[in-house]
Parts: C-alpha cells; structure tokens; sequence
C-alpha cells in the first residue's frame, strides 16, 4: 500500500489531523529524545503527552486504547516506540478497513435464505 492510497482511507480531516499529531509527537519524542530526559519523568515530555492525548480525544472521542498508550508514556524509554502513532492506528483501523460501502442497486429486497 503506497502512502498516497493510505492517505484517502483516511475519510474526514479529523482522520487525518489525528495522525498527523500522533505521528509529529512520536517524531518529536524520538527524534529530540535527549530534551527530554531529565530524570525518570521529564516535564516537557508530560506536557506533550498532556496536549496529545487532549487533541486524540477531542478528534476522535474517548477510546481505552489512550489510557495504556498515556501511561506507557509516562515511563522513561518508551518515547522510544511510536505509542501514539500505534493507538491512533488501533483506534482507525476500523474506518480503514471498512473500505467503500455496498450501493445494491434499486428492486425488491432478496428473499431471505432458509
């Protein structure tokens, strides 16, 4: 599947801003990890983790899969992994797959089979 084809599964800009925030902070967690460690919890980390989470959920409602994905963050070394990016993933998958939907075309409703 080529990026370009993923990218018009993604229905609504809600889709879309959400993993495009879930992909920017892991970026960010990742790629400026040394800013980020002060310690075993670092500030500016949680405060990221913080907006994050607030955004995912105002674009895409309340899902359990945020709350394992939160506190994974909040435990040095997991920025490592893209946790945010795999949640929004695990919440969309559905929105994803489910593709086009089926137009039958007008007439009388098939009979049901026995």
């Amino acid at each position: 599947m080529h990026i370009r084809d993923f990218w018009k599964h993604l229905k609504t800009p809600e889709l879309r801003l959400a993993w495009i925030i879930a992909m920017a902070a892991d970026a960010i967690q990742i790629a400026v990890m040394p800013m980020f460690v002060a310690g075993g919890i670092s500030p500016a980390d949680t405060v990221l983790d913080v907006i994050v989470a607030a955004l995912l959920i105002r674009l895409l409602g309340w899902h359990w899969a945020f709350l394992p994905t939160f506190a994974a963050e909040l435990l040095p070394a997991f920025d490592l992994f893209p946790t945010w990016t795999a949640a929004v993933f695990f919440v969309t998958r559905r929105e994803m797959a489910n593709g086009e939907p089926e137009i039958l075309p007008p007439g009388p409703a098939p009979a049901p089979r026995r």
